[in-house]
């Protein structure tokens, strides 16, 4: 009998901010800076998002690339894509029996505006009830969310690209060729609800393979054992963050948002007011306006830096753990078909078949696990430090705000002593 015995040694764009109309906000543009480009582990394929168009239905993606490798027939080449043909390029890997073995970057959110629009539409519909100062107050707070969550999509697609781009393997896929340089629509269509009843099928079966697969198949390899526990554990404690930081953004945009009314009132207050008492009222006003700004970006940096850092790398777990359910699936295979050699050799009959088919499945499986070993590692160390960079990033962000809300409660203070 053949023996296999596997080796146990071995994140933003700025965009124009878009108006409460409905109508009208369709037509946003984000821009960067024609020469700037993100850099990858190498210079040969560098792969940016140089713009981004949200309309009613859809954001459309400039995607921008310039390389050095033969398999391009250009060097630069700018093309439009939907979030649909990034759904469609995830899953061309993902059905690619050769990327088994690695963990395939998490398709990109699909992008969600309806919220923001909404509450825009309400805001003008309501516009009657409200003071023009607290209308326009609302209203470009409303404009700054919705900024928000189109550059946080836009980061999210082309983070998608650049993982692509930057791993020696999947950067010289066919499709993902296709994707860079073929200047018309890939005709992807949004995925309907069979396509969705299919993709929640397939997620269920995965979950049922892990579950089944865990019970019934024993590895004997003591890193990927560990790492399956630890992955297991891992991801159900980033699911945990993810829910209570986006509670802690909301409550703090809530905060944020209370300074508006808390301005608004002290405003209507200081009409009634005598000369002194009005100025003194209209700079506490104007105090709580700005305070209101610093804690609405404070927010977002916290929304931005580590809900979704946290977010992101839950996905990317869940991406990790279906590496391993695929490599039990090959263990499981290699297993039958020994099983099934055995069962030859007691018949003496086909055992010539039976021994390839075994051969075959073991190289199988010692492919996948060797490349999947490589991938974990990776990932923790590409976990690590992208946690340690949005961490120092985000302390570095709110100690800015911090002092400049130091700074504005200084002098608001000395005015509103001068007032007094």
């Amino acid at each position: 009998m053949m023996d296999c015995v596997e080796d146990t040694n071995n994140d933003p764009l700025s965009a124009a901010a878009p108006t409460p109309s409905p109508a009208t906000i369709d037509t946003k543009v984000a821009k960067k800076k024609p020469n700037e480009t993100v850099s990858l582990v190498d210079n040969s394929l560098l792969v940016d998002i140089s713009d981004a168009l949200s309309e009613k239905e859809k954001v459309k993606f400039t995607v921008h690339t310039k390389t050095t490798l033969p398999e391009f027939q250009k060097s630069e080449f700018v093309v439009v894509r939907q979030h649909e043909e990034f759904v469609w390029l995830h899953d061309r890997y993902e059905e690619n029996e050769e990327y088994a073995g690695y963990i395939i970057p998490p398709a990109p959110p699909r992008p969600d505006f309806d919220a923001s629009r909404e509450k825009l539409q309400r805001l003008g519909e309501g516009e009657g009830a409200l003071t023009r100062e607290e209308f326009l107050k609302m209203k470009e707070e409303l404009e700054d969310e919705y900024l928000a969550t189109f550059k946080k999509t836009v980061a999210m697609h082309e983070v998608f690209l650049q993982r692509l781009a930057g791993h020696p393997v999947f950067r010289n896929d066919s499709h993902l060729r296709v994707f860079l340089e073929y200047e018309q629509d890939l005709c992807a269509k949004p995925r309907g609800r069979m396509d969705l009843f299919g993709g929640l099928m397939r997620s269920m079966t995965t979950t049922t393979d892990e579950i089944y697969l865990g019970a019934t198949v024993r590895d004997v390899n003591d890193f990927f054992e560990q790492e399956t526990s630890f992955l297991q554990e891992y991801y159900s404690h980033l699911k945990d963050a993810v829910a209570k930081v986006d509670r802690m953004t909301s409550k703090h945009k809530e905060v944020a948002d209370a300074h508006i009314k808390l301005s608004s009132c002290i405003t209507q207050l200081a009409t009634r007011e005598q000369p002194p008492t009005e100025r003194f009222l209209t700079r506490a006003s104007e105090t709580f306006d700005k305070c209101r700004k610093i804690e609405g970006r404070m927010a977002s940096d916290q929304d931005l830096k580590l809900a979704d850092t946290l977010r992101y790398y839950m996905r990317d777990a869940h991406a990790a753990k279906a590496v391993l359910v695929r490599r039990l699936r090959c263990l499981a295979a290699y297993e039958a078909a020994n099983r099934n050699l055995e069962k030859a050799r007691a018949k003496n009959k086909d055992v010539h078949a039976a021994e390839q088919q075994q051969a075959e499945a073991c190289a199988r499986f010692e492919q996948l696990s060797a490349r999947a070993r490589e991938e974990l590692l990776d990932f923790r160390t590409r976990r690590v430090a992208a946690f340690r960079k949005s961490l120092i990033d985000l302390a570095e962000l709110e100690i800015k705000h911090a002092r400049e809300q130091q700074e504005l409660f200084r002098k608001s203070l000395q005015v509103l002593k001068e007032c007094a």
